[in-house]
């Protein structure tokens, strides 16, 4: 599941959105934006009073109240989603430049230590940042969001067979953003294979790459 992705930028008018913030953007060393991890704060877009700019949240739509950090969602019939998933003002994008999956094998380096997982790192060549459908809603701890997640294609399958997260098509922007419940199903399915590109496996903490 991914659990951690990149975006390399700064807020921008992409997919129709003013180049501004809803909140003032957060001036402390914890925020780091080009390294999502679970509960980290990340740039979104999303609509607010008929304005679609960017926002800072937390990834984790729970804020806490789940055992471990809620990044992904696939379930869109359970309650708690649906509730999410009905609402456009609830909806949002999620900017990336690439995502990463780790290996399912672990890997012998032959430098002396033990064998770790690698790293895949997944992006789409023709948007050097592409949107991921997500949904957020403000907690106890502020305003948290998630990236709903799909059956993987083909190229992701072998790395996680389980699911990807959904990427949408620019001209799917719109209709996640303000389409009905039914139209966020049907988005929610995998990307074209054809479209992505995948590099690795690397060993960031072993500075090695196969």
């Amino acid at each position: 599941m991914c659990n951690r992705a990149r975006m390399d930028g700064e807020p921008e008018t992409l997919w129709g959105s003013a180049s501004k913030l809803f909140i003032e953007r957060p001036r402390d060393n914890r925020f780091n934006p080009r390294e999502l991890r679970p509960k980290s704060r990340n740039y979104i877009i999303r609509e607010q009073g008929g304005e679609r700019a960017w926002d800072v949240m937390t990834w984790d739509v729970t804020g806490g109240k789940a055992p471990w950090p809620m990044t992904n969602v696939r379930n869109l019939a359970l309650p708690q989603w649906r509730k999410l998933a009905e609402k456009p003002e609830n909806r949002c994008l999620v900017p990336l430049t690439e995502f990463c999956e780790f290996t399912p094998e672990k890997h012998d380096l032959e430098d002396g230590k033990p064998p770790l997982k690698g790293e895949m790192w997944f992006s789409v060549p023709s948007q050097p940042v592409f949107a991921v459908a997500g949904f957020w809603q403000t907690t106890a701890e502020g305003n948290g969001f998630t990236m709903v997640t799909c059956d993987p294609n083909s190229l992701v399958s072998p790395i996680h067979p389980n699911a990807m997260i959904t990427i949408l098509d620019p001209d799917d922007i719109e209709t996640w953003l303000r389409g009905s419940y039914d139209d966020v199903v049907r988005l929610q399915k995998p990307f074209d294979p054809d479209k992505m590109t995948v590099r690795g496996p690397v060993f960031p903490t072993r500075r090695k790459e196969r």
